[in-house]
This record gives C-alpha cells, sequence and structure tokens, in this order.
C-alpha cells in the first residue's frame, strides 16, 4: 500500500468524431508529468469513466480501447511515464464498463503501466483507518449495471448514450461551431431540450430570422403592458389615450409604425397562445393520467438526480465498515466534500467542460449554458495518527467558446462553493477544516435524511433532491 493517494475521475476521453476531443489534454498531461517528477511512494487512482468507451457506435470490444490509445497518443505516452515511477490504477465506471467485461483490457492497460483492477468498488489503507473507493454508478438507477462483468447485460443509460450522445459526436461537423459535442457536459440529461433551444436559437438559427425574432422577443413585455394599459382605459380607470395613440409614440415618427408592427404581432401571438393554452392543458393532464396508469411518466426517464443516494450508500458502508473513514465516489460530475459525523464523502468530480444555465438580461430570450472547467484532484494521506484530505483545483485558461450575441445578453454565473482544500480526521473523532466555520453541521447519521455539505459544485443536488421528495409525496 501506498503512503499518499492521489484521485481523479470521470475524463470521458473517448467518443465518435468530435467527442474525443479532449479540452484539457495539456492541463492533463502536466498533471501527470508533475506526479512523475514527484515519484515515491504514491498511487494515482482513476475512479471511473477514464473513457467514454460508451460513445463509440461503429466499434465493439476492445477495439473501442484501442481507438482511445490512438486518438490520445500523448496521455498514454505520459501515463506509461509517470508509471514507472508511482502505481496507477484505474476501476471501471459506467462509461469504460467495457473494461470490466474483456480480460484483454487488464494486459492491454499495464502496457502502460496501469494496474486495471475490474471490481465495483476497492478500498485502501490510510493510517489506521481505510479509504472505500467506488464510481459511483450502482446507486444510480439508470447506470446500475445489473450483471457485473457481462458485456451484454447493459442498463438503459448505454441506450441513452448510443442514442443521443454518440450520435452527436456523429453529427457535429455539421453544426455551426462544435457546440453539440458538448452533449457530454449537459447535466441532468433532462436539461437537453433547453440546451438544444439555446444552442439553435443563437447558433444555429438563420442571422435573418432572429433579426426577426429577437425584437418580437424583446417588446412581449412591452406588448403585455400596452395590453393591460388599453384596458385600463376601456374600464375608465386611465384617462384615454395614455397608452393608445398618445403624442409621444406620435413623436417617434417612422420607429412609432415599427413599434406599432411588433406590438400588433406580439397581440396575435398572445391570443393564438390564450386559444391554445387552456385545450392544451386538459390534453396534457389526460395524457399524464393516461401515461401514469401504465407506469410512465409523462417526462421519460429520470436521469439527473442530486447526491443523497450516493451519500446513503456511502452512510451504509460506514455503518458495516468502522474502519472506513473516508468515501470516494465520482459519477455525478460535482466535485464536493461532504462531512458525515467524524466521516467524509469525498466526489472527484470532472474534468469535462461544465455548463450552466444561466439567464439573460432580458427575460424572454433563452437562457445561455456558460461553459468552465473545474479541475480537481484530492489527495489523501496519513499525517501521523491522522488522516488528511486535501482537495486542490488546477486553474486552466479553457475557452469561454460563447457567440458575441450570447455574451453580450447572458448574465455571468455566480462562481462555484469552494471545496475545503484540507480536512483532518482526528483519531479522537473530530474533523478539523481550517478553511471552514464550526458552524458547519454534520449530516444526521442515523438517518442520513439531513444533508449538510460543507462544499460543493453547485447547487443543483440539492434541488434535485428536493423536487425528488416532492415527487414522491405528490403520488
Amino acid at each position: 500500500m501506498a503512503s499518499e493517494y492521489v484521485f481523479i475521475s470521470d475524463l470521458h476521453m473517448g467518443g465518435d468524431e468530435q467527442l474525443t476531443a479532449l479540452d484539457f489534454e495539456a492541463e492533463l498531461l502536466s498533471f501527470l508529468a508533475d506526479l512523475e517528477d514527484r515519484g515515491g511512494d504514491v498511487e494515482l487512482i482513476i475512479n471511473g469513466d477514464a473513457f467514454g468507451l460508451w460513445e463509440y457506435a461503429e466499434v465493439t470490444g476492445p477495439a473501442k480501447l484501442e481507438r482511445v490509445i490512438d486518438d490520445h497518443p500523448r496521455v498514454f505516452e505520459q501515463l506509461r511515464a509517470t508509471g514507472e515511477e508511482i502505481d496507477i490504477t484505474l476501476i471501471p465506471g459506467n462509461h469504460d464498463y467495457d473494461l470490466a467485461c474483456y480480460d484483454a483490457h487488464v494486459d492491454r492497460l499495464a502496457e502502460f503501466n496501469v494496474t486495471l483492477e475490474q471490481e465495483i468498488s476497492i478500498t485502501r489503507e490510510v493510517g489506521d483507518g481505510r479509504i472505500w473507493i467506488e464510481h459511483g454508478q450502482q446507486h444510480d438507477a439508470n447506470n446500475r449495471l445489473p450483471d457485473w462483468g457481462n458485456p451484454d447485460a447493459l442498463p438503459v443509460g448505454y441506450f441513452i448514450v448510443q442514442r443521443i450522445v454518440a450520435a452527436a459526436g456523429r453529427y457535429s461537423e455539421r453544426a455551426r461551431g462544435d457546440w453539440l459535442r458538448d452533449i457530454q457536459s449537459v447535466a441532468p440529461m433532462e436539461e437537453l431540450p433547453r440546451w438544444l433551444l439555446s444552442n439553435y436559437f443563437y447558433r444555429e438559427m438563420s442571422p435573418y430570422l432572429r433579426a426577426v425574432v429577437v425584437p418580437l422577443l424583446l417588446f412581449f413585455n412591452l406588448t403585455l403592458l400596452y395590453l393591460f394599459g388599453t384596458v385600463l382605459e376601456v374600464l375608465g380607470i386611465l384617462p384615454a389615450r395614455f397608452f393608445t395613440d398618445n403624442a409621444v409614440v406620435h413623436a417617434l415618427g417612422i420607429a412609432a409604425i415599427v413599434l406599432e408592427v411588433i406590438v400588433t404581432v406580439n397581440l396575435v401571438i398572445i391570443a393564438v397562445l390564450l386559444l391554445l393554452a387552456v385545450p392544451l392543458w386538459f390534453f396534457r393532464r389526460d395524457l399524464r393520467r393516461t401515461l401514469e396508469r401504465f407506469g410512465v411518466m409523462l417526462s421519460g426517464v429520470r436521469i439527473g438526480q442530486g447526491d443523497q443516494p450516493f451519500l446513503n450508500a456511502a452512510k451504509a458502508v460506514f455503518e458495516s465498515h468502522p474502519d472506513v473513514a473516508v468515501f470516494v465516489y465520482g459519477h455525478t460530475h460535482r466535485a464536493s466534500l461532504t462531512r458525515w459525523g467524524d466521516r467524509v464523502v469525498v466526489n472527484t468530480g470532472t474534468w469535462l467542460k461544465k455548463l450552466r444555465h444561466v439567464e439573460t438580461w432580458f427575460s424572454r430570450l433563452p437562457g445561455v449554458y456558460y461553459p468552465s472547467f473545474r479541475l480537481t484532484y484530492v489527495r489523501i494521506f496519513g499525517e501521523g495518527d491522522r488522516i488528511v484530505v486535501e482537495c486542490e483545483e488546477i486553474k486552466t485558461e479553457g475557452s469561454i467558446d460563447l457567440t458575441r450575441f450570447q455574451r453580450l445578453v447572458a448574465r455571468h454565473p455566480p462562481s462555484p462553493d469552494p471545496i475545503p482544500a484540507r480536512t483532518v480526521i482526528d483519531p479522537d473523532g473530530r474533523l478539523e477544516h481550517p478553511d471552514t466555520s464550526d458552524s458547519d453541521s454534520d449530516l444526521d447519521r442515523d438517518t442520513g435524511q439531513h444533508s449538510a455539505p460543507v462544499a460543493g459544485d453547485d447547487a443543483s443536488a440539492d434541488e434535485s433532491d428536493r423536487a425528488d421528495r416532492e415527487r414522491e409525496r405528490s403520488r
């Protein structure tokens, strides 16, 4: 066993066409080179989804890994060099589940000094305790592998990736720009329709059509105000010609005519929407009831989820294995560190581009998916009789990759919550966070229902958990 463990996950290297692009290649090579230079009694553990093998549609079996190796020779050569100085261990996730199905992968990765452990979870000793390590897909109903090691026993998530993500890779070159390959960064996948609409509006729509649509959308609120004011005039609450046919509007000249045309078109649209709203509401209500009788939800398969299933899994591990001090997982792409009494739960995040939906300065325009990177890795080591967990972030100059119009209208997203840089687990059961307040509450280890993370990647996990509970109550 090593004296220090370094964790990364969810690199998702590989995929058809543009999906094989690696935005963070320079940072990954530098990270591996630094580990090579340090050397020593260190083990790098990649806890799942190192490769995007599900994202290949035209090759099968071990040929998928060969494609990844061919597409990223510099990364594999650096793995070989780093593996000569430290141990490198890889466990399969769901996107690279093929690694668990074919023993040939063990020997092939060994050629690059990477040890493949074809297990759902592994453990490592640190100080007087242990680290529990897994990818986490087994706690995700849509990506749970029902018969580990069987290449034909695939979850629903595989077919979603094959039909949607891999297809996006094949058609990505037809798009204006390379936005379509970022489909892997859309999370949860229920966001796909809104993400597609946003990119259609800002990238694919004809600029001439957009020049017509944008004024209509921008003046939509003005139209509603105009309609409301007209009603008040008719009712006698406001004086005549206060909104309609007033001198200020006439003073605008030809601009007044354009404004009147926009308002008129919007009024027609509002009228049509009002006429359709009532029958569509009844139709949707009846359709939902019908689908629920057949056990199908109108929204389809729910892909996204909060972190509660994984925290529950950590709770079960802590209860059944008292010597486990740290539970490490990935899968959700949300880097976080969560206190659980005198234990710690760590999510290693992702190195993929992250897309965050932000509203625009103009409410009627579609939201923009703001790209960013959060290249995190975790170090766990013993320090005397204590266990230290350090979370570090690699700075990157990743491109924002937004059109000029998107930059003009989009609000800037708030910075993600910081993750404690250093957490110390004392043998007497106390947790020390030098850079956080002592007022942070622990999780309820008895019920597992009071989730109080010290820090995380964003608030969507908690919002998703609350939505899950509301759905359950409504049933």
